[in-house]
């Protein structure tokens, strides 16, 4: 969906609006029809890109692009400022685009409600100034940077993990460093967890979001002195900032003067706790898989006569949010304590929020003499989607 005006000069009423911009001598009304003139991608319409958004359509930026394949729901809503209770179930580009317009009547919002992907990203990037990285995964983090580069567009990074945040600006055709002159290559799978599984502060990607925003507006005015080269660190227990500088790497996989990134490839972004389990265990030293679906869980509790165990590795705030009934709850931090606790001689189903954790403790388990011992894949999340739709999700 795209929301259309035609661009013309500054009406009377934009005038008004833009009135504390006008008066300052670095934006002034030129500056802020060069703001109307300018377009922005935000690749991700939740934490980060909520503030960003609302600052950048705000600020008056004349066509916004948002793409995100997701709907929002309920536990979005403690950081995801773009979205209300009452967009519960809707898709975010569809939330976002009715809350931008109503910020601002003057701008056009494009909408992308398939995402970003390998096959749409560079040609997507193409069509629009500058990028925003809104994004919580590896996956998708290294896509934007990569698709950036080959678009040739400017990109702002934003991450936020638990109390910190980073931010900084990449445009390596500029010169300067992109993503993986800082980080080569993603970490290993299930390495890193998300916000999912570790939480995050609220307010934190309020700061970074809008940290985000600010590097936009200068990029696009020309003004002011912008994080090229840099990257910003927020500690918001401590309340500090500091900054470090980032060198172009001549052996940079994508920007470096031998680079072995020469194209957009798909299988370079798909990250998952599966291709962990692939990489680091196959199938267990011949016994059954790692993992088991959770259309596979539910067919064996349901045949089950007493041989087999189920095991929460949740932690106790987690489990009074949802449970699986007949559970047994050991953190996942307190199984080397509580071992013995567990079966040896029958299944024992592994389960977490989404699976990252559980297919740690299988791995551990198995080491140890527990050879029935698996991971249900996508942990309680995935059993809420796509088995019991009236159990709470977090």
């Amino acid at each position: 969906m795209t929301t259309e005006t035609k661009p013309t000069a500054l009406s009377a009423q934009e005038l008004t609006r833009y009135s504390r911009h006008l008066i300052l001598p670095e934006v002034g009304r030129e500056g802020q029809e060069r703001l109307r003139r300018a377009s922005v991608l935000i690749v991700g319409a939740g934490g980060l890109g909520s503030p960003a958004a609302l600052y950048l359509a705000a600020a008056g930026i004349g066509r916004i692009g948002m793409a995100d394949f997701d709907n929002v729901e309920e536990h979005n809503l403690q950081r995801q400022i773009l979205h209300g209770s009452s967009d519960i179930g809707r898709p975010k580009v569809e939330s976002a685009a009715a809350r931008l317009t109503d910020l601002n009547p003057y701008i056009r919002i494009s909408s992308h409600p398939d995402g970003l992907s390998p096959d749409n990203s560079t040609a997507l990037f193409s069509k629009y100034d500058l990028i925003l990285d809104g994004t919580d995964n590896f996956a998708t983090r290294y896509l934007n940077n990569d698709s950036a580069f080959f678009a040739g567009k400017p990109l702002v990074y934003g991450s936020i993990f638990r109390f910190e945040g980073q931010a900084s600006l990449f445009h390596p055709t500029d010169g300067t460093p992109c993503y993986r002159c800082l980080f080569p290559d993603p970490p290993p799978p299930g390495k890193i967890p998300n916000c999912a599984d570790a939480g995050v502060l609220g307010a934190l990607p309020g700061a970074i979001g809008s940290f985000q925003a600010i590097e936009a507006i200068k990029h696009l005015l020309g003004i002011g002195e912008n994080l090229r080269g840099r990257l910003l660190i927020f500690d918001a227990l401590a309340m500090t900032f500091r900054t470090i500088n980032i060198k172009k790497d001549p052996d940079c996989p994508l920007c470096g003067g031998q680079p072995r990134i020469s194209r957009i490839d798909p299988e370079n972004y798909a990250f998952s706790c599966q291709q962990e389990a692939d990489m680091e265990s196959g199938n267990g030293k011949g016994g059954p898989p790692l993992e088991v679906t959770v259309e596979e869980t539910r067919g064996l509790v349901k045949r089950d006569s007493g041989d087999l165990d189920l095991l929460d590795v949740r932690e106790p705030y987690e489990v009074e949010i949802c449970r699986i009934a007949g559970a047994r709850e050991i953190p996942m931090d307190h199984i080397p304590q509580r071992i013995d606790e567990l079966p040896r001689d029958r299944p024992l189903l592994v389960y977490c929020h989404h699976g990252m954790r559980s297919l740690h403790v299988v791995k551990y388990l198995r080491d140890r003499g527990f050879p029935l011992a698996q991971s249900v894949r996508g942990g309680i999340d995935a059993w809420a989607r796509e088995i019991d739709s009236g159990m709470a999700r977090y």
